[in-house]
């Protein structure tokens, strides 16, 4: 069974960096890309970052490119995301997913898996 356990979140003054990581219970024909998501109080789901376990261009949501990094470790089935000028708007709880592929993350199709999420707050 596919499982995906998240680590990283807290709090941070807004500047500061974070570094969220997620790792996969067993890699499968639907986790061959993992990526971010993230939900605010009051507002919809977003898409932040997804890459593939092939390799390829990771993908961002333009709000956050420049500062955020998304990578992976493949002898460890684990992504990370790297948070750096952190915003206040950039608070919510951060989900990590998995799929079949990063553009269908993007587009916020195909999203099989979905972690419980941690929480990042970012203050003024």
């Amino acid at each position: 069974q596919v499982q995906l356990a998240e680590s990283g979140g807290g709090s941070v003054q807004a500047g500061g960096s974070l570094r969220l990581s997620c790792t996969v219970s067993v890699r499968t024909m639907n986790t061959l890309a993992m990526g971010w998501f993230r939900q605010a109080p009051g507002k919809e789901r977003e898409f932040v970052a997804a890459i593939s376990w092939s390799g390829g261009r990771p993908l961002y949501q333009e709000s956050v490119r420049g500062r955020f990094t998304i990578s992976q470790d493949n002898s460890k089935n684990t992504i990370f995301l790297q948070m750096s000028s952190l915003k206040p708007d950039d608070t919510g709880v951060y989900h990590c997913v998995a799929g079949v592929s990063a553009g269908g993350l993007a587009a916020q199709s195909g999203l099989d898996y979905w972690g419980k999420g941690t929480l990042v707050t970012v203050s003024l």
